[in-house]
């Protein structure tokens, strides 16, 4: 027999059952996403309500300040769910202050905890620890962008939640054999398996990627999972920052990818949720194109010696070293240099179509004859160019970046018969900020200032991983241009994610 708080419950639906579709559907549009959950539960025609209510994809993000880390938690868990919303992945990035009397290590674990405890042990979430954030504060409603200097008071965390009904999400470990052997293969084979499986297609929609920048070699890794991937699937990511993914006890996992693959079997009337990636540049090339003479690996660094492309005789590092700054204007040699090396290959399992990579590796020294770098993944013959900090550079990237989204935003509201793609959230991986650009939330404004009231959330990262529709650099060829994948230290990346209806 059912007892009398169930038969009043029922009661009570029955009743309200009696007001309408539509009202309910305001009513329960307007409840936090918690008392949405129950009242879906409730009965069959309440149920149905709820699912005209989220029938379209939502991003929910927001930022908190407060000292401690259990009180900013709550705060954003708070905001993100007081609204309809069923949460598939989630992004949590938390400032160092909160680390206090224990390591990083604790306080990921600490943090990550307290996440998945309040949204739920099986959805996948990613926390992490970054330099800065970019989002709306839970209170003020305020958009900023922070991004801390060494030793400054960084207790903050924003939280971002995704709902993609019609794409399923999942998280994949990259691991390690040893402490110097990367488990690629494994990594490459579960993300395509988890795709076939639920797409019928090897290579998913949209990967992000999250890895820990004390590890080295992670630049190679990215380029090898380009290669594998067909060139429709959008990679982004923060390849820089210490980590934790759900049920992650295990020591041996150097990297995470969140996986966004399309469902197959999703009900009819969802329409198509479309991920899309722009990527910017704060670095300008400074003189001809090299080769890699030879490629050594000492003392945890890599050795490259150079010679003009094309010629045969090497040239002494020390030489090119003098030249890069002489044209640079900078006799007293304090600019940073990267060199960004470009390299060609067939892109997916099928090998159809070909992908240009860059990847950039700062410059730490050199002696007479070698430049030295700290990452893997230069390889003999590989061409590549000096590359230097340009902040006018990085506006122009930006600027152009903004002509780009308005371009899209135009192209998504022109469309004809119905046929309508409107963009509903975004996020960005940037490794500029207000210290490089002399200003705030530049970084943020080509997609508030074309998207104005969607949800963007975002961090800070010493590196960045993308690839994506468009490349935007500043003072590059056509060809550079279109670079397809790029692993970097000064610039961003802009995931922009729309509902096709």
């Amino acid at each position: 027999m059912a007892s009398s708080e169930t038969l009043r419950h029922c009661g009570t639906a029955a009743t309200i059952d009696i007001i309408g579709e539509d009202l309910l559907h305001n009513i329960f549009s307007r409840l936090p996403a918690t008392s949405f959950a129950s009242a879906a539960c409730v009965n069959r025609s309440w149920n149905l309500v709820c699912e005209r209510v989220l029938s379209r994809p939502k991003l929910a993000s927001a930022c908190s300040s407060n000292d401690s880390l259990e009180v900013a938690v709550k705060d954003v868990v708070d905001k993100v769910l007081s609204e309809p919303i069923r949460p598939h992945f989630a992004i949590a990035s938390i400032g160092n202050s909160f680390i206090q009397d224990y390591d990083v290590e604790e306080s990921l674990e600490e943090a990550h905890y307290l996440i998945t405890k309040s949204l739920g042990s099986n959805i996948p979430v990613i926390t992490n620890s970054t330099l800065g954030i970019i989002g709306r504060d839970k209170f003020s409603d305020e958009f900023k962008e922070a991004q801390w200097r060494r030793g400054e008071e960084d207790n903050a965390i924003i939280l971002t939640v995704g709902f993609l009904p019609g794409i399923k999400v999942t998280t994949i470990p990259l691991l390690m054999k040893n402490p110097i052997t990367f488990m690629m293969k494994k990594f490459i084979t579960d993300i395509r398996e988890f795709s076939t499986s639920v797409s019928g297609c090897s290579s998913p929609a949209a990967i992000m990627m999250f890895a820990d920048q004390y590890r080295v070699g992670l630049i190679d890794v990215a380029e090898k999972m380009g290669y594998a991937m067909s060139q429709k699937t959008v990679i982004v990511g923060d390849y820089s920052s210490p980590f934790r993914y759900l049920n992650c006890p295990d020591a041996w996992s150097v990297g995470a990818a969140l996986v966004f693959a399309v469902d197959r079997n999703k009900p009819s009337g969802i329409g198509e949720t479309r991920f899309h990636a722009v990527l910017s540049s704060g670095l300008s090339p400074v003189g001809p194109t090299y080769e890699a003479a030879s490629v050594l690996e000492k003392s945890n660094s890599i050795w490259i010696s150079a010679r003009r492309e094309g010629w045969g005789q090497n040239i002494d590092a020390e030489t090119i070293r003098n030249q890069v700054y002489d044209q640079l204007g900078d006799r007293n040699q304090n600019r940073k240099l990267y060199i960004g090396v470009t390299k060609k290959g067939k892109c997916g399992q099928e090998k159809v179509g070909r992908m240009t990579s860059l990847a950039f590796y700062e410059v730490r020294r050199n002696n007479r004859k070698y430049f030295f770098v700290s990452e893997k993944g230069v390889n003999l013959g590989d061409t590549f160019r000096f590359y230097h900090l340009d902040s006018t550079a990085a506006r122009s990237s930006v600027t152009a970046i903004s002509s780009h989204l308005r371009s899209f935003n135009r192209r998504s509201n022109n469309t004809t018969g119905g046929d309508k793609q409107e963009v509903f959230g975004g996020l960005i991986f940037s490794c500029c900020g207000a210290r490089f650009f002399g200003g705030p939330n530049i970084d943020s404004s080509p997609f508030l200032d074309n998207f104005p009231g969607v949800t963007l959330g975002g961090a800070f990262c010493r590196r960045v991983i993308g690839r994506g529709v468009l490349t935007l650099y500043a003072k590059e060829s056509q060809e550079q241009k279109a670079m397809q994948c790029r692993v970097q230290a000064r610039g961003g990346v802009y995931f922009i994610m729309s509902y096709h209806q």
